[in-house]
């Protein structure tokens, strides 16, 4: 539906004199509602609300878990990542294969899957990302220790997000 559908239902509703129209699709929702003046003949003062759902992309099929270096060109949309140091090049960059909430622990009263310093190896559980009320757990796809973790608990994570830090050596 159209600006100017709308318009003309507006005008359609305030002359036929009805009080409230609401007409609902499947991509978007309408309720025009309209107070009739105390005068006959004068216009009515009209007011129409519209709530069209954004509409939702479809999560990419991605493995558990998303490993790349660190030397990867961030994307443009996140001019707050620190200039990567000759050090953290060497390291290799876990990110988030899904759209979520990132947890370092299982639930609240756990200890965290790793700290800083802890090692890992190659199949180990990093974190939890929630998405849509299922937790996925996101294992390591290489061995090393944790330098970084660059997420805080609790916090929503983007697809490709970097999530850790792990030196390979």
């Amino acid at each position: 539906m159209d600006i100017s559908e709308i318009q003309d239902l507006i005008k359609f509703i305030a002359k036929a004199g009805v009080t409230e129209v609401e007409i609902e699709k499947k991509d978007f929702k309408i309720t025009i509602k309209s107070e009739m003046p105390k005068k006959k003949g004068a216009a009515a003062a009209a007011e129409a609300t519209i709530q069209m759902p954004v509409p939702v992309a479809a999560m990419p099929q991605a493995p558990v878990a998303a490993v790349a270096p660190a030397a990867a060109p961030a994307p443009a949309a996140a001019p707050e990542a620190p200039k990567a140091t000759a050090d953290e090049d060497s390291y290799i960059t876990v990110k988030s294969p899904m759209i979520g909430t990132f947890y370092r622990r299982s639930s609240p009263d756990k200890d965290p899957f790793v700290e800083v310093g802890n090692s890992v190896k190659n199949g180990d559980v990093l974190c939890v990302i929630e998405a849509m009320k299922l937790f996925n757990e996101i294992e390591s796809e290489v061995t090393g220790k944790i330098v970084k973790i660059l997420v805080d608990d609790n916090s929503p994570v983007e697809y490709d997000q970097p999530l850790f830090l792990v030196d390979p050596s």
